[in-house]
């Protein structure tokens, strides 16, 4: 029996005659890093808000522990959440920040709220007012608000979105820290999929308020279409070589032969070729990026 810390039952948010979320049921098991993937715009940020209590859904429900989402009083103490722009006060430091947070929360153990501002690396920035952060110090230290009240959940909506590479290398390795060594279940929403392909270990896909599609990580990367990528010098007489291989599914694009079937056959490939004098420059096998099979699905385009 799966051990599902947060489902939604057909969650829903109409903003008039728009449905901004449309019946979305999500089922994130205890342990995992759920990732959303969807454009700006699809209705990640709506869905999360309705989990957090931030905003009431139309219609739908949803259970976090196993508690109905309506009883938000007996729900919050176990969510912790960063959704949009983190809530600092611009002229406090880091830990003044955090004291805020743990007063309204009733803790006063100053030595706990040290460990979180180390966990998110900013244990040394002292006397420095959170004005002075970089956007990826900001976004660590509204981790480590989410943090205070030790959720079992943390909801974290775009936070590598803005950052810096060395800040999206450091928000992976506490994403991976949360998880893994403290057993937090997060909630992570964002459009850099190549991003959240390093992180996530289960997937929702959510398109024009729509969830596509749910997978596991293994699930979704087979599911991106594996090929052998061929290049010649002679990609005409190379068809024909192909073709009277019995190969049938073949794409070329650019000076590239794209082929979907027999991947295992490439040595007998490139032996075949050598037969009729034709020069084997690359050969390789490939597979489409979580992007690319996120543009397939949704019917849109890159932007590259």
């Amino acid at each position: 029996m799966m051990d599902y810390i947060l489902t939604t039952n057909a969650l829903t948010k109409k903003f008039g005659s728009y449905k901004a979320s449309n019946e979305v049921s999500i089922h994130v098991q205890r342990g995992d890093i759920y990732g959303l993937i969807g454009r700006n715009g699809a209705g990640k940020t709506t869905l999360m808000k309705m989990i957090g209590g931030l905003t009431h859904p139309t219609s739908g429900s949803f259970e976090i522990t196993g508690k109905n989402g309506e009883k938000t009083e007996k729900m919050m103490p176990k969510v912790g959440i960063l959704i949009e722009a983190p809530g600092l006060y611009p002229n406090m430091t880091a830990m003044q920040n955090l004291k805020t947070k743990a007063i309204a929360l009733g803790i006063k153990d100053e030595s706990y709220l040290q460990g979180l501002l180390k966990e998110v690396g900013l244990e040394n920035t002292g006397k420095k007012k959170a004005k002075q952060f970089s956007l990826g110090m900001k976004q660590r230290l509204g981790i480590a608000m989410a943090l205070v009240n030790q959720p079992e959940l943390l909801i974290l909506d775009e936070p590598i979105n803005g950052l810096d590479p060395q800040g999206i290398a450091e928000m992976r390795q506490i994403l991976h820290h949360l998880c893994n060594d403290r057993g937090i279940t997060i909630l992570i929403s964002s459009h850099i999929l190549d991003e959240l392909s390093k992180v996530a270990t289960r997937y929702g896909i959510i398109h024009e308020g729509k969830l596509l599609e749910e997978a596991s990580k293994e699930e979704l990367f087979a599911r991106c279409s594996e090929r052998l990528e061929l290049k010649t010098n002679d990609i005409t007489k190379t068809l024909e070589v192909l073709n009277s291989m019995g190969f049938s599914k073949i794409e070329v694009k650019d000076d590239t032969i794209n082929i979907y079937e027999r991947l295992n056959e490439g040595g007998q490939i490139t032996v075949a070729l050598a037969k009729e004098n034709i020069m084997t420059n690359e050969i390789a096998l490939k597979s489409d990026a979580l992007e690319d099979y996120y543009f397939q699905l949704t019917g849109g385009q890159s932007n590259d």
